[in-house]
């Protein structure tokens, strides 16, 4: 690690041009104003509870939260991408005098919550302190031209998964699953967003006033945060997907043909009908109407899947699969937790001799990469007896590693068509296999992760281009910085 050197200096001690880095620097307006929002463009950081009028019944929320104005820090971003807006438009073959209006900016959104982030200091009690980050990424700057129809693109981010173009927008001390608390301080963020959508910005780029509309898309979220942020129930409910409205026994029954439905619009009217029960049915007929809706939608997040917590959750399945046919539980019924608990052990025993694999806690994002290679279910298929259920299993794996660039690459046109092209294909022969041979596993169940991985890919890609570039792991590596920032390095395991 490094020495105790401290990198980050404290505010005050910043020099200018590092100033001019931070939000509250440089001066802009909106047009027409923002409703219900300063139009003060000198504002750094602030209380992230500003912006909740207080009312003598209000219990304050006790939690410490921090943001920037949201508009504020968009600006920011701008200027920060001033020089590649310039380029962009000379690389273009455009005027840039010409060129003052008619910008449009797409803005990536990411939420995470993160555990355990008290202070170290080896022993006492851990208190539970829990945070929330709210970030955004500048993924694409585009300009209409007069007489041209389509916009022409002056900027695309080559790296939208670093936590380098991630901006952090609000970091908060709350639980995620704490709803109340987590959408109070969210609320003025939320608002700031709706009202920037119905305006234009003003600011200076390149020596010229010019003029920028926004378009926000949330689609750096895990499956548990878009589930509470946009009023499903939570991910063990019957209905199995943020994008459709299959229920789990439908999902493992039709593994590929579904077709994305659900909306943030959707939502709020469900919840309304939820809420109202306008046909007076019973609790039953009513969800089963708004299929799972029953929580008020509190943001909007552009249903998608997200990549990283994909990966996971399928080496989770992939891990289950190899522990049942190490026992061969297809031609028994319902084993002891004791054989399971061999089956365990003996698995990863095998990972670890022959892959160096450590046996994880939970599983992550490296060992899942791991685990999801043809080199691991060779090693995996030593301790299968049966030579016909060694096959299946390695044809799982096969079609697996078909499938997954085109859900993790940042362009997958372009960086594997070909399995791209085969995806819907590959996905129906990863199907078939699970429904017969591993039948026993997918009988009337499947795993959140798995329905969207077989049934939601082509169309996500069709409609956003990639779903990699989409996901959420800046906001992930950004995590890495703010334990760094606390002084505060993630518990290892304690031996």
């Amino acid at each position: 690690g490094t020495s105790g050197r401290q990198i980050f200096q404290p505010l005050h001690t910043l020099r200018n041009a590092e100033k001019e880095l931070l939000p509250g620097f440089h001066q802009f307006e909106w047009q027409p104003a923002l409703k219900n929002v300063s139009s003060s463009w000198d504002v750094g950081i602030i209380d992230g509870l500003s912006g909740w009028t207080t009312f003598v019944e209000d219990v304050p929320a006790d939690t410490i939260s921090r943001r920037f104005r949201y508009d504020v820090a968009l600006v920011s971003a701008l200027k920060d991408l001033e020089e590649d807006i310039m380029e962009g438009l000379r690389e273009r073959g455009l005027d840039d005098s010409v060129c003052t209006s008619g910008f449009t900016v797409v803005v990536k959104e990411s939420c995470d919550g993160m555990g355990d982030v008290s202070e170290k200091h080896g022993n006492g009690p851990a208190v539970p302190e829990k945070a929330v980050r709210f970030s955004f990424t500048v993924m694409s700057i585009s300009i209409r031209v007069e007489g041209e129809d389509d916009g022409i693109t002056i900027f695309q981010e080559p790296k939208p998964n670093s936590e380098l173009s991630c901006r952090p927008l609000c970091l908060m001390f709350v639980d995620e699953s704490d709803h109340e608390t987590l959408t109070a301080i969210l609320g003025p963020v939320v608002a700031e967003r709706k009202a920037m959508m119905e305006s234009r910005l003003i600011v200076s780029v390149g020596g010229l006033l010019r003029s920028f509309r926004f378009f926000f898309r949330g689609t750096g979220y895990d499956e548990k945060m878009v589930r509470e942020m946009e009023g499903l129930e939570a991910s063990g409910s019957t209905y199995v997907c943020t994008l459709c409205d299959s229920t789990r026994a439908e999902a493992s029954q039709n593994m590929v043909l579904h077709s994305i439905t659900r909306s943030h619009d959707e939502n709020l009217e469900r919840y309304e009908i939820w809420r109202k029960n306008p046909f007076s049915e019973t609790p039953d007929e009513l969800r089963d109407r708004v299929k799972g809706v029953s929580a008020k939608p509190f943001m909007e997040t552009l249903p998608t899947l997200d990549a990283l917590h994909c990966d996971i959750g399928n080496a989770t399945e992939f891990y289950k699969i190899f522990q049942d046919e190490i026992g061969e539980v297809y031609q028994r019924s319902n084993p002891s937790r004791e054989e399971r608990r061999r089956w365990r052990s003996t698995l990863d025993k095998q990972l670890r001799n022959k892959l160096k694999l450590k046996p994880v806690m939970r599983m992550n994002g490296n060992y899942a990469r791991r685990l999801m290679t043809l080199e691991a279910v060779e090693v995996v298929c030593e301790l299968v007896p049966s030579e016909e259920r060694r096959e299946a299993l390695k044809k799982l794996m096969e079609l697996y590693v078909q499938m997954k660039p085109v859900w993790r690459s940042t362009c997958p046109s372009r960086d594997c068509p070909d399995q791209l092209c085969r995806y819907s294909y590959n996905s129906q022969q990863f199907a078939d296999l699970l429904s017969t041979t591993f039948k026993y596993r997918y009988d009337g169940k499947i795993t959140n992760y798995l329905h969207k991985t077989l049934a939601h890919v082509p169309e996500i890609i069709e409609r956003d281009g990639s779903i990699g570039a989409w996901a959420s792991e800046g906001n992930e590596s950004g995590n890495k910085l703010f334990r760094r920032f606390r002084k505060m390095n993630a518990r290892q395991s304690k031996t």
